[in-house]
Protein backbone atom coordinates (compact mmCIF):
# COMPACT_ATOMS: atom_id res chain seq x y z
CA UNK A 1 0.00 0.00 0.00
CA UNK A 2 0.77 3.40 -0.22
CA UNK A 3 1.20 6.53 1.78
CA UNK A 4 -1.84 7.63 0.73
CA UNK A 5 -3.62 4.01 1.27
CA UNK A 6 -4.57 2.35 4.17
CA UNK A 7 -5.69 -0.58 5.44
CA UNK A 8 -8.74 0.54 7.83
CA UNK A 9 -9.04 -1.91 10.79
CA UNK A 10 -5.69 -2.43 10.92
CA UNK A 11 -4.60 1.74 10.96
CA UNK A 12 -7.04 1.81 13.84
CA UNK A 13 -5.73 -1.15 15.79
CA UNK A 14 -2.44 -0.01 15.88
CA UNK A 15 -3.44 4.02 16.48
CA UNK A 16 -1.30 5.33 13.85
CA UNK A 17 -1.58 8.75 12.62
CA UNK A 18 -1.19 10.01 9.20
CA UNK A 19 -0.91 14.18 8.17
CA UNK A 20 0.14 15.97 5.55
CA UNK A 21 -1.29 18.97 2.86
CA UNK A 22 -2.82 18.56 -0.67
CA UNK A 23 -3.76 21.60 -3.11
CA UNK A 24 -7.28 21.98 -4.25
CA UNK A 25 -6.40 21.30 -7.38
CA UNK A 26 -5.85 17.90 -6.57
CA UNK A 27 -8.62 16.89 -5.33
CA UNK A 28 -10.70 16.57 -8.57
CA UNK A 29 -14.60 16.81 -7.21
CA UNK A 30 -13.52 19.65 -4.25
CA UNK A 31 -11.98 22.02 -7.47
CA UNK A 32 -15.03 21.19 -9.10
CA UNK A 33 -16.91 23.22 -6.47
CA UNK A 34 -14.51 26.13 -6.40
CA UNK A 35 -13.53 28.75 -8.68
CA UNK A 36 -10.38 27.73 -9.25
CA UNK A 37 -7.77 25.09 -7.97
CA UNK A 38 -5.71 27.53 -5.75
CA UNK A 39 -5.95 26.50 -2.16
CA UNK A 40 -4.05 24.65 0.41
CA UNK A 41 -5.69 21.73 3.05
CA UNK A 42 -3.71 20.47 5.87
CA UNK A 43 -5.21 16.58 7.06
CA UNK A 44 -4.72 14.62 9.44
CA UNK A 45 -5.95 11.53 9.94
CA UNK A 46 -5.63 8.85 13.46
CA UNK A 47 -6.75 5.77 14.28
CA UNK A 48 -7.82 4.62 17.95
CA UNK A 49 -11.26 2.75 18.89
CA UNK A 50 -14.62 4.15 20.88
CA UNK A 51 -15.16 3.34 24.42
CA UNK A 52 -17.48 0.53 23.15
CA UNK A 53 -13.97 -1.29 21.39
CA UNK A 54 -14.73 -0.19 17.83
CA UNK A 55 -12.15 1.04 15.33
CA UNK A 56 -12.69 4.79 14.76
CA UNK A 57 -11.01 7.73 12.63
CA UNK A 58 -10.14 10.73 14.06
CA UNK A 59 -9.99 13.26 10.65
CA UNK A 60 -9.27 16.73 10.90
CA UNK A 61 -8.92 19.02 7.80
CA UNK A 62 -8.09 22.78 7.37
CA UNK A 63 -7.57 25.11 4.80
CA UNK A 64 -8.96 27.65 2.53
CA UNK A 65 -10.95 27.20 -0.70
CA UNK A 66 -11.80 29.63 -3.15
CA UNK A 67 -15.55 29.42 -3.83
CA UNK A 68 -17.92 31.95 -5.61
CA UNK A 69 -20.52 34.45 -4.05
CA UNK A 70 -24.26 33.47 -5.09
CA UNK A 71 -25.19 37.36 -4.31
CA UNK A 72 -22.63 39.27 -5.98
CA UNK A 73 -20.77 36.79 -8.28
CA UNK A 74 -17.40 37.41 -6.59
CA UNK A 75 -14.87 34.54 -5.60
CA UNK A 76 -13.81 34.63 -1.70
CA UNK A 77 -11.76 32.49 0.41
CA UNK A 78 -14.04 30.05 2.47
CA UNK A 79 -12.45 28.35 5.39
CA UNK A 80 -12.51 24.98 6.59
CA UNK A 81 -12.00 23.76 9.99
CA UNK A 82 -13.39 20.59 10.18
CA UNK A 83 -13.54 17.42 12.60
CA UNK A 84 -15.19 14.35 12.67
CA UNK A 85 -15.25 11.03 13.91
CA UNK A 86 -15.66 7.69 11.91
CA UNK A 87 -16.68 4.44 13.31
CA UNK A 88 -15.67 1.29 11.22
CA UNK A 89 -18.89 -0.97 11.22
CA UNK A 90 -17.04 -4.51 9.39
CA UNK A 91 -20.27 -4.56 6.57
CA UNK A 92 -22.61 -2.38 4.83
CA UNK A 93 -25.26 -4.71 6.96
CA UNK A 94 -24.09 -3.81 10.53
CA UNK A 95 -23.89 0.10 9.73
CA UNK A 96 -27.45 0.70 11.20
CA UNK A 97 -27.37 -2.09 14.29
CA UNK A 98 -24.08 -0.13 14.97
CA UNK A 99 -25.62 3.35 15.00
CA UNK A 100 -28.66 2.25 16.79
CA UNK A 101 -26.28 0.95 19.90
CA UNK A 102 -23.76 4.05 19.44
CA UNK A 103 -27.02 6.75 19.79
CA UNK A 104 -24.60 9.22 18.80
CA UNK A 105 -24.91 12.24 16.33
CA UNK A 106 -21.56 12.91 16.62
CA UNK A 107 -20.36 10.19 15.04
CA UNK A 108 -20.58 8.67 11.42
CA UNK A 109 -20.84 5.30 11.50
CA UNK A 110 -19.28 3.92 7.86
CA UNK A 111 -18.17 0.36 6.13
CA UNK A 112 -14.84 -0.53 7.24
CA UNK A 113 -12.37 -1.43 4.22
CA UNK A 114 -9.11 -2.90 4.07
CA UNK A 115 -7.99 -0.48 1.58
CA UNK A 116 -8.93 3.21 2.44
CA UNK A 117 -8.10 6.22 0.17
CA UNK A 118 -7.14 8.75 2.88
CA UNK A 119 -7.60 11.73 -0.34
CA UNK A 120 -11.09 10.38 -0.86
CA UNK A 121 -11.89 10.48 2.95
CA UNK A 122 -10.69 13.99 3.35
CA UNK A 123 -12.08 14.93 0.14
CA UNK A 124 -15.38 14.02 1.41
CA UNK A 125 -14.40 15.55 4.81
CA UNK A 126 -13.93 18.84 2.68
CA UNK A 127 -16.99 18.81 0.37
CA UNK A 128 -19.14 18.38 3.55
CA UNK A 129 -18.01 21.61 4.81
CA UNK A 130 -18.55 23.38 2.41
CA UNK A 131 -22.38 25.61 2.37
CA UNK A 132 -24.61 24.64 0.21
CA UNK A 133 -24.96 28.02 -1.26
CA UNK A 134 -21.59 30.16 -0.85
CA UNK A 135 -22.08 33.92 -0.01
CA UNK A 136 -19.89 36.39 1.66
CA UNK A 137 -21.10 37.66 4.84
CA UNK A 138 -21.31 41.43 3.63
CA UNK A 139 -20.88 41.55 -0.52
CA UNK A 140 -17.16 44.05 -0.59
CA UNK A 141 -19.76 46.42 -2.62
CA UNK A 142 -23.47 46.27 -2.31
CA UNK A 143 -24.16 49.68 -3.27
CA UNK A 144 -22.77 49.42 -6.99
CA UNK A 145 -24.48 45.58 -7.08
CA UNK A 146 -28.12 47.62 -6.31
CA UNK A 147 -27.17 49.92 -9.17
CA UNK A 148 -26.18 47.38 -11.72
CA UNK A 149 -30.05 45.40 -10.58
CA UNK A 150 -31.49 48.66 -11.04
CA UNK A 151 -29.64 49.09 -14.01
CA UNK A 152 -31.06 45.63 -15.73
CA UNK A 153 -34.41 45.70 -14.21
CA UNK A 154 -37.06 45.61 -17.16
CA UNK A 155 -39.77 48.26 -17.22
CA UNK A 156 -42.96 46.97 -17.44
CA UNK A 157 -44.67 47.89 -21.24
CA UNK A 158 -47.62 49.75 -19.38
CA UNK A 159 -45.75 51.78 -17.46
CA UNK A 160 -45.91 54.41 -20.47
CA UNK A 161 -49.90 54.20 -19.77
CA UNK A 162 -49.81 55.80 -15.94
CA UNK A 163 -48.60 58.94 -17.85
CA UNK A 164 -52.14 59.10 -20.33
CA UNK A 165 -54.49 61.34 -19.01
CA UNK A 166 -58.31 60.20 -20.14
CA UNK A 167 -60.40 62.19 -22.15
CA UNK A 168 -63.33 63.29 -21.64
Amino acid sequence: MDALTIDGFAFCRRGELREGEFKVAELKRLAGEAVDGSGMLGWSVRGGSDLHGNPKLELSVSGSVRLMCQRCLASYAFDIDSQSTLILAKDEESIDALEELLDDDSVDVIAGNRVFGIAELIEDEALLALPIAPRHEACPDAESLKALAKDTEKSSPFAVLKNIKPSR
